[in-house]
């Protein structure tokens, strides 16, 4: 299977930013202390946290900053692990369940304070809803939301019946659901670049459009690009589902998919027919919808997933499809945007985390990573010179292969998600 490529579809995160400052290609053979592969959140996060402590940071990029999943997803922000708490529980135990939690809170809360120190300006807006679109789901959502009260200690979430709802996601399609205060949305690319300012400021050293294509691991580390090779002490493989051929590893327990996004023309109070509190929202469907209000006042609507390495050729038509499902009377408004992104998922939907001699490896987010990536990135640099606890937990988490091998793993996992794609529907 080739490597997956980045999509190059402009997207309305771009389209209202200035062009970027580049960073030049590598331009031959260098040393560094850490080679750092991929500039995206993780990558960028554990770049930023290295240099700042004096070390001698190279990362390498194959496109652009932010130009994977960091840069071209749905801005959302959740709380805790893609996995609830009750399953983490039975899965790892209650005592790393908590820790994990906490690891979860910490996360925020180092996001939060990495936006002020560095005064990124990434549209910050905290709220945050979920819509069960089942009645059944309902009785459900409101016993997780009291057992993260009761045991947790977690008191951010209100619960919603169908008419309170109503107060946030008009739509039919909804049977009620929670409303998460201390979860936020922001701009995904405003926060990368943010990131990879504030990494350069300290000393790091990032190069664009340098692809790693081999990795040693004899006498330290060695990472070869088309433009030269990287000598360092420590690598972290930070490149999500865009390194595949990289790590044996990572190639067998992280598959790429890909997510598509639209965005309307400005759409003004009209806006408010549809979402009127201006709050973000997703649901509890298997193939995720998420949608939210710019600041400009268009819907970005995030639906539908295409179970192939390559870029959607015509998202826009994915994400009509379940944007007419949850608001029919958008069936026909245009898009000015619509982008697809590939992100990286597990088996169990848990990250991947590994320490492999001198490279740690963190991926596999399975959307989850605008939350946890940029703390990720954090707890990997620290770990990469030191024993570190919460990163010796991280490498515990079950992530297993996928079945089938290098040939049946995609058409197995595209029957599987194909089911549970239906699922929903029915």
């Amino acid at each position: 299977m080739k490597s997956p490529r980045s999509d190059s579809t402009p997207t309305w995160y771009e389209a209202g930013l200035p062009a970027p400052q580049r960073h030049a290609p590598l331009g031959g053979d260098r040393a560094a202390d850490i080679v750092v592969v991929g500039a995206g959140y993780t990558g960028l996060g554990a770049a930023l946290h290295l240099a700042e402590r004096g070390r001698d940071v190279v990362v390498l990029e194959k496109a652009a900053v932010g130009s994977g999943a960091s840069g071209r997803n749905g801005g959302q922000l959740h709380t805790g692990q893609r996995r609830e708490q009750d399953y983490l529980e039975k899965t790892v135990g209650a005592d790393d369940a908590m820790r994990l939690w906490r690891l979860a809170e910490d996360a925020k809360a180092n996001l939060k304070e990495l936006i002020a120190r560095h005064n990124i300006d990434c549209d910050w807006r905290e709220g945050l809803v979920e819509a069960e679109h089942r009645k059944r789901f309902v009785p459900g959502a409101h016993a997780y939301a009291r057992h993260l009260r009761d045991h947790y200690g977690y008191d951010q979430l209100e619960t919603l019946d169908r008419d309170a709802l109503q107060t946030y996601v008009r739509s039919d399609d909804y049977h009620g659901g929670v409303l998460d205060r201390g979860a936020a949305h922001l701009h995904p690319l405003k926060l990368a670049r943010g990131m990879a300012e504030a990494a350069v400021r300290a000393g790091a050293v990032i190069h664009e459009d340098t692809e790693a294509l081999e990795i040693s691991q004899q006498g330290g580390v060695s990472v070869r690009t088309p433009h030269g090779t990287v000598r360092a002490q420590r690598l972290i493989l930070a490149g999500d589902a865009l390194m595949r051929g990289l790590d044996d590893q990572a190639d067998s327990c992280i598959l790429p998919i890909a997510s598509t996004i639209g965005v309307t023309a400005p759409m003004g109070e009209r806006l408010k027919d549809f979402l009127p509190a201006l709050t973000a929202a997703f649901d509890s469907r298997f193939v995720v919808n998420y949608f939210r209000p710019t600041p400009d006042g268009r819907l970005l609507f995030g639906g539908g997933e295409s179970y192939s390495t390559e870029p959607v050729a015509n998202p826009g038509r994915l994400v009509r499809a379940a944007m007419k499902k949850v608001f029919p009377a958008l069936a026909d408004e245009p898009f000015d945007y619509a982008w697809s992104g590939v992100v990286g998922v597990t088996t169990t939907r848990l990250p991947l985390v590994r320490r492999m001699g001198n490279a740690v490896l963190a991926a596999g987010y399975s959307g989850q990573g605008l939350a946890l990536a940029p703390y990720f990135g954090r707890l990997i640099a620290e770990a990469a010179d030191q024993a570190d606890a919460r990163f010796d937990m991280l490498t515990r988490l079950p992530t297993p292969a996928f079945p089938g091998g290098a040939h049946l793993r995609w058409p197995l996992m595209v029957a599987a998600m194909s089911y549970f794609a239906l699922r929903d529907r029915l």
